[in-house]
């Protein structure tokens, strides 16, 4: 058996393509002491991927000769711990590879008798990203407007559902009339806007007229400066992520609009990473079941077919090019 692999091969000057990767057919690992060899079944496309490259943050850059980075969901194939056995589901970062030899304490058991891509999706990273954003961060009530940017993307449209179902009025933020139309007529959002559009901050006034509450930020640069000028006295911005800054490799200037803003209008603005809430993760993922069960939180899976395609994969997923979250089906 081979083991194939996407090397990240250079650093990208601006927008990521798939020449920053080259593939290698490498032998499957040996899993050392404390160790166990997962092999993927499926391979989590994120944003974050494009951030990994710029520069540490909270966790190591991903450096010219690494197996690129990436979230995993698996299948435990050998094991030299007793907590897991052959068979065992996880997740875990194993990287743009068929198969990792990683350690048992960086991996997380996961239930097989639900669906893999709910456990990559909704039940994963994804999922409680937004159920923390929203209501450990943003501390969403009843009533709230809550308005979501890069709403048609994985986190997004947890973030706008989830809000929809705390019963607040949700705006979402996407690119294009199709997605806008999407949101409003697939999610259930309240309203969505056209970022794009010349009249986008006319739009956002017209949409929230009593002001927002929430701003759940995906995206930062211009829109976080439309969003702001919403803002209401004693809003919650909820950071997330950056996602404008990302494919150019450099971060924008900072905004005029800050700290004056924040000092008038009394706002708090928190930055959080899911890692944050480890502990309640058993909750906050039943909570989320419960609704997929129920019916009352759609999912929407954006699946890219074979390891092969993830380079490619990536590069779509950066251009604002999917519905929902994407995936890279492995095994």
């Amino acid at each position: 058996m081979t083991n194939r692999q996407w090397i990240f091969a250079r650093a990208p000057n601006g927008a990521v393509s798939p020449d920053c990767f080259e593939w290698r057919e490498a032998p499957v690992p040996v899993p050392g002491p404390g160790e166990v060899l997962v092999r993927t079944r499926m391979l989590s496309l994120d944003p974050a991927n494009r951030a990994w490259m710029n520069g540490p943050s909270y966790r190591e850059q991903v450096m010219p000769g690494d197996v690129m980075h990436g979230f995993t969901l698996g299948e435990v194939v050998a094991s030299n711990v007793p907590e897991f056995t052959t068979g065992d589901l996880v997740d875990g970062m194993s990287g743009w590879q068929d198969y990792a030899a990683v350690s048992a304490g960086s991996l997380t058991k996961r239930n097989a008798r639900l669906a893999p891509e709910h456990l990559i999706g909704v039940l994963g990273v994804t999922g409680l990203t937004a159920y923390h954003g929203l209501f450990d961060v943003g501390l969403a009530r009843p009533g709230d407007v809550v308005l979501v940017s890069a709403a048609a993307g994985a986190v997004g449209t947890i973030t706008g559902q989830l809000a929809r179902l705390a019963g607040c009025h949700v705006v979402g933020i996407a690119g294009g009339p199709e997605k806008c139309d999407w949101l409003v007529n697939e999610l259930g959002f309240h309203g969505a806007i056209d970022y794009k559009a010349a009249d986008f901050r006319a739009q956002l006034r017209a949409a929230c007229p009593n002001g927002v509450d929430v701003y759940f930020d995906n995206v930062a640069g211009e829109v976080l400066d439309a969003a702001l000028l919403s803002m209401n006295e004693r809003g919650r911005i909820v950071c997330c992520g950056a996602v404008s800054a990302y494919d150019g490799g450099v971060s924008p200037a900072g905004s005029p609009l800050l700290p004056g803003l924040l000092i008038t209008r009394r706002l708090r603005m928190e930055g959080f990473i899911v890692l944050d809430y480890a502990a309640a993760r058993p909750q906050a993922e039943a909570r989320l079941a419960g609704w997929v069960e129920a019916g009352q939180l759609k999912t929407f899976m954006d699946i890219v077919e074979g390891l092969e395609n993830a380079p490619a994969g990536l590069v779509r997923l950066l251009a604002g090019g999917n519905f929902g979250k994407m995936a890279v089906q492995v095994a």
